[in-house]
């Protein structure tokens, strides 16, 4: 079996970096604990504060594998910064998030999955429908983009950004789904909702019954309401630590 090579890198970045990593190797661990990664495909990256570098997962390594320290610091072009690091990265699969991280500095963390659910609802011709809850905070922000094959063409980032505008949710067309937030929390119950909401629409379809659509007007009013559950937090800020506490409990090691 091949060794990974250890590291740690506590002492030797910000307190802004390391909490960074532990947060961001927390995500993938989420992840996998909820059977969304793909092998060693996908990504999560995201924005160190106070910096223009970025954070993402080695290549070649599982998402249960990844911890606060063996997590690449890269710069928006994809190069890495530290000339020691042992570890390469994805270039395809960086396209899209370098696309993303360029247009929306004000967002923290993407999201990138490929799931069953969400390539199926992406694979739609109308999409992903109103009909349940989850649907309501993803139709709120909701963007999609068109399949072009694989992400190696840099002539795509530009329309990625087009499709994206200010919506925090994606859908790439036969491909899957992608999220956007201010935190590492955001991002990733961005992702949850969008999820739930495709597994529900796809559930709902398979009896082959007639669908109760949500009215558009419940849509549009969706963020305010939620402002009101959380009481001015965000849904990540306010389940993040939960989530968290769930992986220390499962394997403390991702924080390494």
């Amino acid at each position: 079996m091949l060794e990974i090579p250890k590291l740690n890198l506590k002492d030797k970045v910000s307190p802004q970096e390391w909490q960074t990593r532990v947060d961001l190797a927390a995500c993938y661990r989420l992840v996998a604990m909820h059977g969304w990664d793909d092998l060693i495909y996908t990504h999560i990256s995201a924005r160190i504060p106070e910096s223009d570098f970025l954070l993402i997962n080695a290549f070649g390594l599982a998402f249960d594998e990844i911890t606060a320290s063996n997590l690449v610091k890269i710069d928006i072009e994809g190069n890495i910064i530290d000339a020691d690091c042992p570890f390469d990265i994805n270039p395809a699969g960086f396209t899209i998030h370098s696309a993303v991280h360029q247009a929306r500095h004000d967002e923290q963390c993407v999201l990138h999955l490929h799931t069953n659910e969400t390539i199926a609802v992406a694979s739609l011709k109308e999409g992903l429908l109103p009909l349940s809850q989850y649907a309501m905070f993803a139709l709120a922000s909701m963007s999609y983009h068109d399949y072009e094959g694989l992400a190696v063409n840099a002539d795509e980032k530009k329309r990625i950004q087009d499709d994206l505008g200010n919506a925090n949710f994606m859908l790439l067309r036969n491909h899957g789904g992608l999220t956007l937030g201010k935190t590492i929390g955001d991002a990733f119950m961005h992702m949850y909702d969008l999820t739930r909401a495709c597994q529900v629409q796809l559930q709902i379809m398979a009896t082959g019954m007639d669908k109760i659509l949500v009215e558009q007007s419940i849509v549009d009013g969706i963020k305010a309401q939620a402002n009101i559950v959380h009481t001015g937090l965000t849904g990540g800020q306010k389940s993040w630590p939960a989530l968290v506490r769930r992986v220390y409990r499962q394997d403390p090691s991702f924080a390494s």
